[in-house]
Protein backbone atom coordinates (compact mmCIF):
# COMPACT_ATOMS: atom_id res chain seq x y z
CA UNK A 1 0.00 0.00 0.00
CA UNK A 2 1.42 3.19 -0.97
CA UNK A 3 2.37 5.20 2.26
CA UNK A 4 2.03 9.01 2.83
CA UNK A 5 3.73 11.78 0.47
CA UNK A 6 6.52 14.06 2.42
CA UNK A 7 6.81 17.50 1.08
CA UNK A 8 4.69 16.31 -2.13
CA UNK A 9 2.93 19.19 -4.40
CA UNK A 10 0.54 18.79 -7.75
CA UNK A 11 1.66 21.42 -10.23
CA UNK A 12 -1.02 22.31 -12.87
CA UNK A 13 0.14 19.44 -15.13
CA UNK A 14 0.00 16.76 -11.89
CA UNK A 15 3.77 16.54 -11.25
CA UNK A 16 4.94 15.56 -8.11
CA UNK A 17 7.57 17.98 -6.77
CA UNK A 18 8.88 15.32 -4.22
CA UNK A 19 12.03 14.47 -3.96
CA UNK A 20 11.32 12.14 -0.57
CA UNK A 21 8.73 9.80 -2.57
CA UNK A 22 9.49 5.91 -1.59
CA UNK A 23 6.24 5.00 -2.94
CA UNK A 24 5.58 1.48 -4.14
CA UNK A 25 3.27 1.24 -7.67
CA UNK A 26 0.01 0.55 -7.22
CA UNK A 27 -1.20 -3.24 -7.24
CA UNK A 28 -4.68 -2.77 -8.26
CA UNK A 29 -5.90 -4.86 -11.23
CA UNK A 30 -6.12 -3.76 -14.37
CA UNK A 31 -9.51 -3.87 -15.78
CA UNK A 32 -10.77 -3.95 -19.61
CA UNK A 33 -10.33 -0.52 -20.30
CA UNK A 34 -7.85 0.34 -18.23
CA UNK A 35 -4.50 -2.30 -19.29
CA UNK A 36 -1.08 -0.85 -17.53
CA UNK A 37 1.98 -0.34 -19.55
CA UNK A 38 5.79 0.04 -18.76
CA UNK A 39 9.30 -0.01 -20.50
CA UNK A 40 12.33 0.49 -19.56
CA UNK A 41 14.94 2.80 -21.03
CA UNK A 42 18.89 3.44 -20.43
CA UNK A 43 20.22 6.50 -18.89
CA UNK A 44 23.98 7.66 -19.28
CA UNK A 45 25.50 9.79 -16.66
CA UNK A 46 29.13 10.46 -15.61
CA UNK A 47 30.59 9.16 -12.29
CA UNK A 48 32.51 11.67 -10.29
CA UNK A 49 36.38 10.16 -9.47
CA UNK A 50 36.90 7.98 -12.52
CA UNK A 51 36.43 7.83 -16.27
CA UNK A 52 33.78 4.93 -16.94
CA UNK A 53 30.80 6.71 -16.20
CA UNK A 54 27.16 4.77 -14.88
CA UNK A 55 24.21 3.94 -17.06
CA UNK A 56 21.31 3.79 -14.85
CA UNK A 57 18.21 1.45 -16.12
CA UNK A 58 14.97 3.68 -15.89
CA UNK A 59 11.93 1.81 -15.95
CA UNK A 60 8.93 4.37 -16.65
CA UNK A 61 5.00 3.20 -15.79
CA UNK A 62 2.00 4.15 -16.39
CA UNK A 63 -1.54 3.18 -14.11
CA UNK A 64 -3.76 4.74 -17.40
CA UNK A 65 -6.41 5.30 -14.39
CA UNK A 66 -9.29 8.05 -14.91
CA UNK A 67 -8.00 9.76 -12.69
CA UNK A 68 -5.75 12.04 -11.81
CA UNK A 69 -6.84 13.98 -14.79
CA UNK A 70 -5.01 15.10 -16.34
CA UNK A 71 -1.76 12.94 -16.21
CA UNK A 72 0.60 13.08 -13.24
CA UNK A 73 4.03 12.28 -13.00
CA UNK A 74 5.45 10.87 -9.93
CA UNK A 75 9.65 9.54 -9.21
CA UNK A 76 10.50 7.09 -6.63
CA UNK A 77 13.48 7.76 -4.82
CA UNK A 78 15.49 4.10 -4.35
CA UNK A 79 19.05 3.61 -5.39
CA UNK A 80 19.28 6.29 -7.30
CA UNK A 81 18.27 9.94 -5.89
CA UNK A 82 17.96 12.96 -8.10
CA UNK A 83 19.40 16.14 -7.85
CA UNK A 84 17.06 19.14 -8.72
CA UNK A 85 18.61 19.80 -12.12
CA UNK A 86 17.77 15.78 -13.49
CA UNK A 87 14.29 16.82 -11.99
CA UNK A 88 13.59 19.82 -13.71
CA UNK A 89 15.29 18.03 -16.89
CA UNK A 90 12.62 15.11 -16.13
CA UNK A 91 9.73 17.86 -15.98
CA UNK A 92 10.64 19.34 -19.19
CA UNK A 93 10.66 15.70 -21.05
CA UNK A 94 7.42 15.00 -19.32
CA UNK A 95 5.55 18.19 -20.56
CA UNK A 96 6.76 18.14 -23.89
CA UNK A 97 5.39 14.28 -24.17
CA UNK A 98 2.41 15.16 -23.16
CA UNK A 99 2.27 18.12 -25.59
CA UNK A 100 2.86 16.27 -28.78
CA UNK A 101 1.57 13.29 -27.65
CA UNK A 102 -1.71 14.80 -27.12
CA UNK A 103 -1.70 16.60 -30.30
CA UNK A 104 -0.97 13.10 -32.60
CA UNK A 105 -3.64 11.29 -30.57
CA UNK A 106 -6.13 13.80 -30.46
CA UNK A 107 -7.49 13.77 -26.91
CA UNK A 108 -5.95 14.04 -23.49
CA UNK A 109 -4.14 11.21 -20.94
CA UNK A 110 -5.02 10.51 -17.33
CA UNK A 111 -3.51 8.72 -14.64
CA UNK A 112 -0.10 8.41 -13.03
CA UNK A 113 3.40 7.58 -14.77
CA UNK A 114 6.04 6.81 -12.12
CA UNK A 115 9.70 6.78 -12.95
CA UNK A 116 12.39 5.05 -10.94
CA UNK A 117 15.57 4.50 -11.58
CA UNK A 118 18.08 1.43 -10.42
CA UNK A 119 21.73 1.27 -10.53
CA UNK A 120 24.36 -1.40 -9.76
CA UNK A 121 25.72 1.01 -7.20
CA UNK A 122 23.58 3.83 -5.16
CA UNK A 123 23.97 6.64 -6.42
CA UNK A 124 23.12 10.60 -7.60
CA UNK A 125 21.67 11.22 -10.59
CA UNK A 126 21.89 15.00 -11.54
CA UNK A 127 22.26 17.29 -14.18
CA UNK A 128 20.06 17.97 -17.56
CA UNK A 129 21.59 15.47 -19.98
CA UNK A 130 19.08 12.66 -19.64
CA UNK A 131 16.31 15.48 -20.91
CA UNK A 132 16.32 13.49 -24.32
CA UNK A 133 16.22 9.92 -23.56
CA UNK A 134 13.24 10.37 -20.90
CA UNK A 135 11.59 12.25 -23.53
CA UNK A 136 12.00 9.68 -26.07
CA UNK A 137 10.42 7.19 -23.27
CA UNK A 138 7.71 9.36 -21.80
CA UNK A 139 6.69 9.32 -25.91
CA UNK A 140 6.94 5.69 -26.20
CA UNK A 141 4.73 5.03 -23.22
CA UNK A 142 2.06 7.14 -24.08
CA UNK A 143 2.33 6.17 -27.71
CA UNK A 144 2.69 2.58 -26.90
CA UNK A 145 6.18 2.00 -29.22
CA UNK A 146 8.60 -0.34 -27.73
CA UNK A 147 11.94 1.10 -27.21
CA UNK A 148 14.48 -0.81 -29.30
CA UNK A 149 17.14 -2.95 -27.55
CA UNK A 150 20.91 -1.86 -27.56
CA UNK A 151 20.70 1.90 -28.62
CA UNK A 152 21.71 4.78 -25.60
CA UNK A 153 20.91 8.30 -26.08
CA UNK A 154 22.27 11.37 -24.00
CA UNK A 155 21.31 15.32 -24.87
CA UNK A 156 19.59 18.00 -22.88
CA UNK A 157 15.92 18.77 -24.40
CA UNK A 158 14.75 21.90 -25.75
CA UNK A 159 10.98 23.60 -25.84
CA UNK A 160 11.24 22.95 -29.64
CA UNK A 161 12.20 19.50 -29.63
CA UNK A 162 15.99 20.12 -30.66
CA UNK A 163 18.51 17.88 -28.93
CA UNK A 164 21.34 19.64 -26.68
CA UNK A 165 25.28 19.43 -26.27
CA UNK A 166 26.02 17.55 -22.81
CA UNK A 167 29.12 17.16 -21.68
CA UNK A 168 31.89 13.97 -20.31
CA UNK A 169 30.52 11.85 -23.71
CA UNK A 170 33.20 9.47 -23.89
CA UNK A 171 32.60 8.51 -19.93
CA UNK A 172 29.01 8.19 -21.28
CA UNK A 173 30.21 5.91 -24.22
CA UNK A 174 32.07 3.80 -22.30
CA UNK A 175 28.64 3.09 -19.85
CA UNK A 176 27.03 2.15 -22.09
CA UNK A 177 29.08 -0.32 -23.75
CA UNK A 178 30.17 -1.44 -20.65
CA UNK A 179 25.99 -2.72 -20.51
CA UNK A 180 26.30 -3.99 -24.25
CA UNK A 181 24.76 -1.26 -25.99
CA UNK A 182 26.57 -1.36 -29.33
CA UNK A 183 24.48 2.10 -30.79
CA UNK A 184 24.94 5.21 -28.48
CA UNK A 185 23.10 8.86 -29.60
CA UNK A 186 24.73 11.84 -29.08
CA UNK A 187 23.93 15.69 -29.73
CA UNK A 188 24.20 16.76 -33.45
CA UNK A 189 27.38 18.60 -33.13
CA UNK A 190 29.45 16.73 -31.06
CA UNK A 191 30.83 13.98 -32.86
CA UNK A 192 34.24 16.41 -33.83
CA UNK A 193 35.26 17.80 -30.08
CA UNK A 194 39.05 18.89 -29.23
CA UNK A 195 38.15 17.63 -26.01
CA UNK A 196 37.95 13.78 -26.95
CA UNK A 197 38.40 11.58 -30.00
CA UNK A 198 35.23 9.14 -30.61
CA UNK A 199 36.54 7.98 -33.72
CA UNK A 200 38.99 6.01 -31.91
CA UNK A 201 36.69 5.42 -29.01
CA UNK A 202 34.49 3.61 -31.32
CA UNK A 203 36.91 1.29 -32.79
CA UNK A 204 38.12 0.27 -29.33
CA UNK A 205 34.68 -0.26 -27.99
CA UNK A 206 33.38 -2.18 -31.15
CA UNK A 207 30.44 1.01 -30.68
CA UNK A 208 28.29 2.75 -33.19
CA UNK A 209 27.76 6.56 -32.15
CA UNK A 210 25.63 8.32 -34.28
CA UNK A 211 24.38 12.22 -33.78
CA UNK A 212 20.88 13.05 -33.37
CA UNK A 213 19.58 16.81 -33.86
CA UNK A 214 15.88 16.14 -33.07
CA UNK A 215 13.73 13.98 -30.76
CA UNK A 216 12.09 12.81 -33.75
CA UNK A 217 15.71 11.97 -35.34
CA UNK A 218 15.74 10.12 -31.81
CA UNK A 219 12.53 8.56 -31.80
CA UNK A 220 12.95 6.96 -34.83
CA UNK A 221 16.09 5.56 -33.84
CA UNK A 222 14.85 3.78 -30.76
CA UNK A 223 11.52 2.66 -31.40
CA UNK A 224 11.50 2.32 -35.48
CA UNK A 225 8.38 4.25 -35.37
CA UNK A 226 8.06 8.00 -36.77
CA UNK A 227 6.65 10.93 -34.72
Amino acid sequence: MAGPCPRAAWSPLGIVTSLALSLALAAAPPSSAQIESAIEIPLLAAFHGNDRGVLEMVLIHWDKKPSPDPIALRWIAREVVYGPTHLQAMEAAFRYAIQRASVSSHGTHTGTVSVRGDSYLPTTSDGPSAGAVMTVGFLALLRGDPIQRGIALTGTIDPDGHIGPVGTIPDKVRAAAREGYRTILIPGGQYYDPHWNLDHLSVELGVTIREVNTIEDAYYLMTGRRL
